[in-house]
């Protein structure tokens, strides 16, 4: 029976595709045990959940209202910041908190970031100009979205390495590690470490103003309180890196298994910004959604009711063959691509024009800067994360264009 695979385990968690290819086959929408939720993994259905105002986003409240004993105090601290987060708030909160944000993102406006942003990558590969082995998450994917996010915030260059940590460790919350132990100690210290951080940030920004995403912030979300744009910069932080991370390492692990398609970007530059839209329906960044309804309704042929979850699995819906032909190929080329890595409905990420441009400069100066790329390791070890998908570290070896 469907219902009974355990999605958390970590063989599972490990390797889902087939899991997820055989539910949307034989049960698009079923009840799992294992997540006390309905799975729902056909690409019109999750769209269709993801822009129902009947599903909510708002999980933390119950969640943090239902804990008790020793970890009560922890998610309290985290409840405090996460509460603060539009990804957690429907409208009208949601719409508040959203329009401080909305200039920061504009597509144009992001656009004129593309000769920084080269800048930084080409810095980046500046390190391991000569080839050889790296780790493409400690050396490169890690650090490119953490810079940019950092300059973009004014944050001095020695702090990423914090950046990285905290944000690490609220993740293992915010995720859902299936495996970390000490998750809601550790994720609760991050909370408070990055709140005292970027209260700082914003303190220095009030004093000394300039042209940046803080500034921005300061002047577009007078309507905020301090905690709130507070919270809000360590979102922006925490998901504009995990999401950019997962997107060149997904996106550089697909073309060493294909080297045909490697072959065929490299003759052609032209296809990445298509290849950047491949990468994120073949192994999207975001594996799932959830929600939560307000009411009874129907999913499909199913009835989902009232305070029941549901995961809307998006790199199932990423491989319908309904939507998408060979939905299993990867084609740098592909045309006739609508994925859903970015969400849908008013919860879509409004970060998507920043990670597109990010991946288009990281591939563009990557194959224009190496050839030779190979996967040193048989198989790479994806997190244990239900929600996020990207491997831990990615052990490659490359070499310099002559």
């Amino acid at each position: 029976m469907l219902e009974t695979i355990d999605l958390t385990d970590p063989a599972v968690v490990a390797q889902p595709r087939a899991t997820y290819n055989r539910l949307r086959h034989e049960t698009p929408i079923v009840w799992n045990d294992s997540l006390n939720g309905w799975v729902v993994t056909r690409y019109d259905d999750v769209r269709s959940v993801l822009r129902n105002p009947v599903f909510s986003v708002e999980k933390l409240e119950p969640f943090v209202a239902h804990m008790t004993g020793d970890k009560a105090a922890q998610i309290e601290t985290l409840g405090r910041v996460l509460s603060d987060w539009m990804v957690f708030k429907d409208p009208p909160r949601h719409t508040h908190l959203r329009r401080a944000l909305k200039n920061a993102f504009m597509p144009r406006d992001i656009e004129k970031m593309r000769p920084t942003v080269k800048v930084i990558i080409d810095e980046l590969l500046d390190a391991f100009a000569n080839g050889g082995e790296i780790d493409l998450v400690r050396d490169f994917a890690f650090p490119l979205p953490a810079t940019v996010i950092g300059d973009l915030f004014g944050v001095p260059r020695g702090r990423i390495h914090d950046l990285k940590d905290w944000s690490d460790d609220l993740g293992q919350f915010v995720l859902g590690s299936v495996g970390a132990e000490a998750k809601y100690d550790k994720a609760s210290r991050a909370a408070q470490e990055m709140t005292d951080f970027f209260r700082q940030v914003l303190h220095d920004h009030r004093d000394n103003p300039r042209d940046d995403f803080t500034s921005l912030l300061l002047r577009d979300g007078g309507d905020l309180t301090e905690d709130e744009m507070v919270h809000t910069m360590v979102l922006v932080l925490w998901a504009g890196h995990e999401t950019t991370t997962n997107l060149v390492c997904n996106g550089m692990l697909a073309l060493m298994e294909h080297p045909d398609q490697l072959d065929r970007l490299v003759a052609d530059p032209e296809l990445i910004p298509s290849a950047v839209e491949e990468f994120l329906r073949y192994e999207g960044p975001a594996q799932m959604l959830v929600r939560l309804a307000r009411e009874d309704t129907q999913v499909g042929d199913a009835t989902v009711r009232e305070g029941q979850k549901v995961f809307a699995v998006l790199n199932a819906a990423n491989r319908d063959p309904a939507m998408f032909d060979d939905p299993d190929g990867l084609d740098v080329g592909r045309q006739k691509n609508r994925h859903v890595s970015f969400g849908h409905g008013i919860h879509l990420c409004l970060g998507a024009p920043l990670a597109r441009l990010e991946g288009q400069v990281a591939f563009e100066r990557l194959l224009a800067r190496f050839t030779d790329f190979r996967l040193e390791v048989d198989e790479p070890l994806f997190r244990d994360q239900l929600i996020m998908r990207g491997p831990v570290d990615l052990p490659m070896s490359l070499k310099p264009r002559g």
